[in-house]
């Protein structure tokens, strides 16, 4: 009998290589909302309960009079007088996340170029040249300022037509083009007359805004700028929203952004940033007369 296709013979599998290659370069055009809600004050992030439960202790060390205590009894806690924390705005938060997104750019790679522009009732560019320059980067977003208006729409078509433009530009020199809209109306539904073209960019939007009322409808809003973004984004674009109102939320945010849309999942399968919980093992003893209590220490 013969036995053509013994393990030993079987022909060896092919080996299937992966060429190096570099991802294009970006062109990120910073798209920020300056309507008066920018100026809404951020939440202030909770006391820590270590700095809290270590002033209660030696608060209670004092008052007890406990032998080799360093506390000195009706001495004032220098956290009690200390001058609370100035509230902090969302455009100021916005700028410091701005400039943290960009030093860790350049730090990935330094030819990542960035330009900026604000959004009012149309978008106004602040920025003509996109520019790799972290100096010209981080003075473009020292210059930021939310206005007293509340503007009565938001309209996105000259931001896509400067994109298109741009993604184009971009495209013959061998870059990639993203948009990134910063969104803090929390019942100004965006709006624009943009017709179906080519998609030559990429959009991600954070939006920022406040618990819904009455007066305000953000998940209407976040539809629309679900439908925008979907309208014009080459690749894999996120939206990013909040109410909570805190800065850190706002730079987990940013930190997400940081990915190049080659390289991204979708959205719906994005689970990052993971929360960072610390795990304990419960072990249950039945106890007999024979058991020992052990410590769990």
């Amino acid at each position: 009998m013969d036995h053509t296709h013994r393990h030993g013979d079987s022909p060896p599998s092919p080996v299937f290589s992966l060429l190096p290659s570099r991802l294009p370069l970006e062109d990120i055009l910073f798209c920020v909302d300056v309507d008066a809600e920018a100026r809404s004050e951020m939440k202030a992030a909770p006391a820590s309960s270590s700095s809290s439960s270590s002033s209660s202790s030696a608060a209670a060390a004092a008052a007890s009079g406990s032998p080799g205590s360093d506390a000195v009894p009706g001495a004032a806690d220098p956290a009690a007088g200390r001058p609370a924390r100035p509230a902090v705005k969302r455009m100021d938060a916005v700028k410091q996340a701005l400039m943290l997104f960009v030093h860790s750019k350049l730090t990935m790679c330094p030819d990542h170029r960035f330009a900026f522009a604000l959004l009012g009732e149309t978008v106004s560019v602040v920025t003509n040249e996109f520019s790799s320059d972290s100096a010209s980067a981080i003075e473009a977003i020292g210059s930021l300022a939310a206005t007293e208006t509340r503007y009565a729409k938001a309209d996105l078509t000259q931001l896509f037509k400067i994109a298109y433009d741009e993604g184009k530009r971009a495209e013959l020199q061998g870059r990639l083009l993203r948009v990134v809209l910063i969104y803090c109306r929390s019942s100004t539904r965006p709006q624009h007359k943009w017709p179906v073209k080519q998609k030559n960019f990429t959009m991600d939007v954070v939006y920022m805004h406040d618990k819904p009322t009455a007066n305000n409808c953000p998940q209407k809003v976040y539809d629309v700028l679900v439908d925008a973004l979907e309208h014009v984004s080459q690749y894999e674009g996120y939206i990013l929203e909040t109410g909570q109102g805190l800065a850190r939320v706002l730079f987990r945010q940013i930190c997400i952004l940081l990915s190049h849309p080659l390289l991204r999942c979708i959205q719906d399968d994005l689970d990052i940033p993971k929360q960072v919980v610390k795990k304990t093992l419960a072990i249950e003893a039945v106890p007999t007369e024979d058991s020992v209590p052990v410590s769990s220490q």
